[in-house]
């Protein structure tokens, strides 16, 4: 979710053949560069990209499109980066809850009863880690640091890190739909890397928590499986489960259009300060929505640190907690954010790219029958400023 984030088809990040041409002086090294482009823009059309990939090259570093890696990178740039920022978010998300989880009660720590009340020294760190769900509320923090850190590591992809965000984001500002599959797995597998990582960091301190390959799931009392994804407080009922899910998805999506409408007069889109305002709407949403289920708001955030849960050995109890809660988290942000984004557009927002602003509120797209653009048509409309495709 980055400045780009809602619009990463916007013109200025977009590259086109001429434009990488206008720095290449050597007719031969033109002629490399073109058929390169050609293949790489082919390729990246396959896997639902932009054709165009995001990087300008100077004189000195086009041989490198002669190069296996570099094409691979460039072709797979943006899904790398949405796969690299989801890990990073869950790196520091998972493992400031390890930390402060797996330190309870030592009397070593700085204040002699662990590292959970270690507020001054997340601040201390340039508003560093903060933790997310714990089953103490006296205790609760946000993951903060790890959703900005994400946003700029993810930047060229537009740094959606979240599956519901993504949908959100083709539903009501023309994010082509080709490009959901590969961000919701790139998205799936960086968390499922990062809380692996994060395990493989604490395997020493879990064992010493839980017991040496003891490893058990909320309601246990020395259960470790909360380090990795969000169950929900005993007394809830499913639909108290999803309502908890729905309202903090719905607050999510709202307010990130609001921050990212060029038409609201106080944000303005937010431009730079977009990561410092999403900092204080993550950390609103956990302090205020974040006890009953964890507020994982993210299905990439939590399916992916379950199922490595899962499979490092916490056994079937990840699936049946809760009442078989899992799919909780799966689905609601999905409801909660199309939500969030359908009363900001349809109350609020006023741009072209939303359905809603369209005539019979966009439903006419779902009856339209052999209008299909190929994808090159679609982007390069994009690119020239017509949304209305």
């Amino acid at each position: 979710m980055s400045q780009e984030q809602l619009n990463p088809d916007k013109p200025e990040t977009i590259l086109t053949h001429s434009d990488h041409q206008e720095h290449v002086s050597s007719p031969q090294v033109a002629s490399s560069f073109e058929g390169a482009t050609s293949t790489l823009s082919r390729a990246r059309s396959k896997l639902g990209l932009h054709p165009q990939h995001p990087v300008k090259y100077e004189d000195d570093e086009i041989h490198q499109m002669n190069l296996l890696w570099p094409r691979i990178r460039l072709v797979l740039r943006e899904p790398f980066a949405e796969f690299f920022g989801t890990m990073i978010m869950i790196l520091f998300g998972d493992g400031s809850v390890a930390q402060v989880l797996l330190s309870k009660n030592q009397a070593s720590a700085p204040g002699g009863d662990g590292y959970g009340a270690y507020q001054s020294i997340s601040w201390g760190w340039g508003l560093g880690v903060m933790l997310g769900k714990i089953e103490d509320p006296s205790e609760l923090r946000v993951d903060l640091m790890c959703v900005v850190a994400g946003i700029y590591v993810a930047g060229d992809s537009g740094a959606y890190l979240n599956p519901a965000i993504t949908f959100s984001s083709c539903i009501y500002r023309k994010l082509p739909w080709r490009r959901f599959p590969i961000y919701f797995v790139a998205q799936v597998l960086g968390a499922f890397v990062g809380s692996g990582i994060v395990y493989a960091n604490y395997l020493n301190a879990i064992n010493n928590y839980e017991g040496h390959g003891i490893r058990t799931v909320p309601p246990s009392n020395t259960a470790t499986a909360g380090i990795f994804c969000t169950y929900p407080q005993t007394f809830l009922t499913k639909p108290g489960q999803f309502f908890s899910e729905f309202i903090a998805s719905t607050i999510l999506m709202f307010v990130i259009f609001a921050l990212k409408d060029d038409r609201n007069g106080l944000s303005k889109g937010s431009t730079n300060w977009f990561p410092l305002s999403l900092f204080f709407l993550i950390f609103g949403l956990g302090a205020c929505f974040g006890f009953e289920t964890g507020y994982a708001i993210n299905l990439a955030r939590d399916f992916g640190p379950r199922l490595m849960s899962y499979a490092v050995g916490y056994g079937p109890q990840v699936w049946s907690a809760g009442g078989y809660y899992f799919w909780i988290p799966m689905v609601a942000p999905f409801c909660g954010c199309a939500f969030g984004g359908f009363l900001y557009d349809f109350f609020i927002y006023t741009g072209p790219e939303s359905p809603l602003n369209e005539p019979w509120l966009g439903f006419k797209h779902f009856f339209r029958i052999g209008t299909h653009q190929t994808t090159y048509e679609h982007d390069m409309k994009m690119r020239n400023g017509n949304h209305n495709v």
